[in-house]
């Protein structure tokens, strides 16, 4: 492949448009979608009969989908969210189908559409403007807005009753900080009663309202394993195979084999929709409520999920993907287990048999690996099978990146990533890891990460990489680079810093740093979900939040470093790129020499347009080549 090739591939793969959010409008005869074609996210509207787009917005929709949108029930209208430079404070707009927009709700801090009454009149939203992530309640008619809960600790899942007169929420009002429960309250908020489900230390959370208005769909994972089930709220008593708490009677579904999350229920309120994780790949169940059954959707293993409401021909819309094939959506016909494309995804020069798939590996870790150089001493944690994701670029020998999921509650999938097949294309073999406090394998295994943060689940990421380039010799170890964003950003750091003999590069996207500046800037939401109840308050527990800062250790750092971060990025704040850059600094490297750092203006926790996809790839193709170097495979040339 020539050098004009290459800037091809990396350009076309970048600009390959996605699908996000797609929603069915109430009547069935239109979905509504964001969708980069243009260049930029934009708000569409989809015809399922023959998929043909109409562009609504233009350029006043957030670059990064980090909120999404929802339909006006009478179906002429969307309301969305705008923010500034992907600065996620947003503000609720409404988006008639003609384009025209005005705003609903302006207020300080960061606001997250969560329900809109089924009366059309009312808007249930979180909003951070008093410091922590609260509901307030939008009146459409009156315009007027009020408070409807004030707890200490974020509220989140606000779902409205049919009715409008209840709402539904979770939050934690107990000691226990990875605590969560299901609240269910009148709509102003007052006489809010905690649901009588799930145990303490365990996270229930409700997720739809039956049409009924008596039962409420939940998620909880006492049993260890998410597991869904409809809580009653007629007042009756428990009936057979439920349990009866506080007057309240839960009926659990599913065998407890797998991670499952509910979704929503189906129009009628006799079946819903769930999630079912099985390693990498999510596959769509829907259940019957009267008898418990469930039926599993027929999707290729990768991920799936059902959209809420119902296309006019009765099927329902999906959306899917795999490591090879884009995000597309199709109509699902739940009789006959067929579906129909709606939407098909766009592939440019390139043809899904281009991209890799992975293959799964499994290790077995106890935290700590073999690896001898380590900034903090880490006594062996509890021993793991711990699985990830190789993808094989085809190179011989081969580098390995060394790809740490973000969150970190979240797991690496099998879904299209066209960073992944990037570097595959530059000859870049990559593995992901879904280390000890990833999701999807139940709160046990999230639960080991607390009070544990750069301990065991970092041991995880480097016995994952021993353990390949120890099982694969066409791997390269002496072109090992660590790469991540957000807390793999953070992992991407710390091990630099605690494992600097594995690596030689390292890439550090809009990465943690300083766990005690990032609680002083982050916002108060992402301050108690994320740092409290992982590490606990900075005042009780001050050592942890100084050994478990890559900052500390820079001067350990023996590999080129490449920091990136979003200037306007309001979850992990840009100090936390300045911050590295001046210790590393202070303790002698040279930028440009040792480390290299790039701050992104007009741009925040990521962004979605085009021309800044292919800036990131730029960045990162251009570090690893001066710094590692590959030659250049896997995807195919422009010119077969």
């Amino acid at each position: 492949m020539s050098d004009s090739d290459d800037t091809d591939v990396l350009r076309e793969l970048a600009s390959l448009p996605t699908i996000a959010s797609p929603r069915v409008s109430p009547d069935g005869e239109t979905v509504a979608l964001y969708y980069d074609v243009t260049g930029r996210n934009e708000l569409h509207l989809c015809d399922p009969t023959d998929g043909s787009l109409e562009q609504l917005s233009d350029g006043d929709v957030p670059r990064s989908v980090r909120a999404g949108f929802e339909w006006d029930p009478n179906g002429d209208r969307l309301f969305y969210h705008r923010d500034e430079a992907g600065d996620e404070q947003h503000d609720i707009w409404a988006m008639s189908l003609d384009g025209e927009s005005e705003p609903v709700v302006e207020m300080d801090g960061q606001i997250h559409l969560q329900d809109v009454g089924e009366d059309g009149e009312t808007l249930l939203f979180g909003s951070s403007r008093d410091g922590q992530m609260n509901l307030y309640r939008h009146d459409l008619p009156s315009g007027e807005t009020e408070k409807v809960t004030d707890y200490e600790r974020a509220v989140a899942a606000g779902e409205l009753s049919p009715d409008g007169d209840r709402i539904a929420y979770a939050t934690n009002e107990t000691d226990t900080y990875e605590n969560l429960d299901a609240y269910v309250a009148d709509a102003d908020g007052s006489n809010p009663r905690k649901l009588g489900v799930g145990d303490v230390g365990a996270e229930v959370a409700p997720v739809d309202w039956g049409p009924d208005g008596d039962r409420l769909l939940i998620n909880d994972n006492s049993a260890d394993l998410g597991r869904t089930g409809i809580v009653d709220l007629s007042g009756g008593d428990a009936s057979d195979g439920a349990d009866a708490a506080d007057g309240d009677s839960v009926t659990w579904f599913g065998d407890g084999e797998f991670e499952e999350s509910a979704s929503h229920f189906l129009e009628a309120g006799d079946r819903f929709v769930a999630s079912r994780t099985r390693g990498a790949v999510t596959v769509p169940v829907v259940y019957d409520v009267e008898t418990g059954e469930g039926h599993e959707l027929d999707f290729p293993a990768g991920v799936a999920n059902v959209t809420e409401g119902r296309l006019a021909d009765d099927r329902l819309l999906a959306y899917r993907t795999t490591s090879s094939r884009r995000p597309e959506l199709v109509a699902y016909d739940l009789d006959a287990d067929a579906t129909e494309t709606v939407f098909e995804a766009e592939y440019g020069p390139f043809d899904p048999d281009d991209f890799v798939e992975p293959e799964t590996v499994s290790f077995v870790s106890d935290g700590v690996p073999e690896t001898p150089a380590r900034a903090v001493d880490h006594d062996p944690s509890e021993a793991f099978e711990i699985e990830g994701l190789l993808f094989d670029s085809g190179r011989r020998p081969s580098p390995l990146i060394v790809n740490p999921h973000g969150g970190p509650r979240h797991h690496d999938s099998r879904r299209f990533s066209y960073r992944v097949q990037f570097l595959l294309s530059r000859g870049y073999s990559v593995l992901q890891v879904n280390y000890r406090g990833s999701t999807g394998r139940g709160r046990e295994f999230v639960r080991e990460l607390y009070d544990d943060w750069g301990g065991a689940e970092q041991g995880d990421v480097a016995t994952g990489a021993e353990h390949v380039l120890d099982e694969y010799d066409w791997l390269d170890e002496d072109r090992v680079v660590v790469y991540g964003g957000s807390y793999g950003g953070y992992s991407a750091n710390w091990q630099m810093v605690q494992y600097p003999d594995l690596y030689a590069a390292g890439i550090t996207w809009v990465g943690v740093s300083d766990l005690f500046d990032m609680y002083e800037n982050t916002m108060p939401h992402f301050r108690t979900e994320l740092l409290v109840k992982n590490l606990g308050e900075p005042e009780e527990n001050e050592a942890i939040y100084r050994e478990r800062s890559p900052v500390n250790y820079v001067e350990n750092v023996d590999a080129p470093l490449l920091i990136v971060h979003g200037v306007n990025d309001p979850r992990v704040p840009i100090t936390q790129a300045r911050i590295l850059r001046d210790a590393l600094d202070d303790a002698g490297f040279e930028e440009g020499t040792d480390y290299e750092y790039e701050e992104l203006g007009e741009e925040g926790h990521g962004s979605g347009d085009i021309d800044q996809k292919i800036r990131s790839l730029e960045l990162l193709d251009d570090f690893l080549d001066r710094r590692i170097g590959a030659e250049r495979t896997g995807v195919a040339s422009l010119d077969d």
